[in-house]
């Protein structure tokens, strides 16, 4: 089989294992989706606070889907020796992670589509401004927080570790990045982080693709696209099997 035949095959095969592990689906997908019902029907009382919250969960259920998710089940694969053996058969390294990185992926863009559903059909938020730029921007975010998730499970030591460790860094970066509130409302100190966070900058983007007015895409693009090339050199240069 070519190595492109092997991805397709890989990447059936992690989504066969995505949808057989319930809390794994529940925590990394289906989590964002409850918060965002939860918190726009108790609190999001009006057009503008819903027009923050639709981008900034759409941000979250990205990194979700590829930071988190890759963090922690390259570190339990790596630890359990899977990714020993499967270094071992002859199935190609690149096509191994390209259906391994390919299924998340799809988890990140089906989560940006519902998310924006439920905004429209639920609470009444229209319909993206910017299609294109909507699609471009989770792309970009896939790769940004793919690269970093890989990079990140560098630094975990071993699978008992890799909860606390994936949390330390989700938990915070949706707090400080404007998921729930627009950023601009945070402490100065607070905000400076933010802005040094890809996060921030992915929901600018997200924000500007679906309800327009903030004109700060290709400055978001460019912090993103800066950590994303970063997340790949890292990821690249400290990958290791074992």
């Amino acid at each position: 089989m070519s190595a492109l035949a092997l991805a397709w095959e890989q990447f059936r095969f992690e989504r066969k294992l995505f949808w057989r592990n319930p809390s794994a689906a529940f925590f990394n997908f289906l989590l964002p989706l409850l918060l965002l019902v939860l918190i726009a029907t108790a609190f999001a009382s009006d057009d503008e606070e819903l027009e923050v919250l639709i981008p900034g969960v759409a941000g979250m259920g990205v990194l979700a889907t590829t930071f988190t998710a890759l963090a922690f089940n390259l570190t339990l694969l790596r630890d359990e020796g899977v990714l020993k053996r499967v270094r071992g058969t002859p199935m190609p390294a690149g096509a191994y992670l390209a259906g391994f990185i390919g299924s998340a992926a799809l988890n990140a863009f089906v989560q940006v589509a519902l998310v924006v559903a439920i905004g429209n059909l639920a609470y009444g938020v229209e319909w993206p401004r910017e299609p294109l730029l909507l699609v471009l921007f989770t792309g970009l975010g896939v790769v940004c927080f793919a690269a970093l998730g890989v990079a990140f499970s560098h630094a975990i030591p071993n699978e008992d570790a890799a909860p606390a460790y994936t949390n330390a860094v989700f938990l915070p970066v949706i707090f400080i990045s404007g998921v729930f509130y627009s950023a601009d409302d945070l402490p100065r100190a607070l905000e400076v982080v933010a802005e040094a966070l890809p996060l921030k900058h992915l929901i600018d983007g997200l924000s500007e693709a679906i309800v327009g007015g903030s004109g700060s895409a290709v400055g978001a693009a460019a912090v993103v696209g800066a950590w994303a090339i970063a997340g790949l050199f890292l990821a690249v240069r400290y990958f290791r099997w074992e």
